[in-house]
């Protein structure tokens, strides 16, 4: 019993650990200006970065919708 009541605490340890992970700052940006690597941007809710965090960019897809 000692032993499920252990591995039952780490399980919850764990869980709570990978969901404090994944609750990541989502913000919506448009790019200003373009200038060799560096780019600008201004950002709703810029205010929950702060200088030397680690971002993941990606571009909007812009598929076109064909009908009949």
């Amino acid at each position: 019993m000692n032993k499920k009541m252990v591995a039952l605490a780490m399980a919850v340890v764990f869980a709570f650990c990978t969901v404090g992970v994944g609750f990541a700052a989502r913000l919506k940006c448009t790019v200003d200006t373009v200038e060799g690597e560096k780019v600008m941007m201004t950002c709703k809710d810029a205010d929950k970065l702060s200088p030397g965090d680690k971002l993941k960019v990606s571009a909007t897809r812009k598929n076109a919708i064909e009908g009949c």
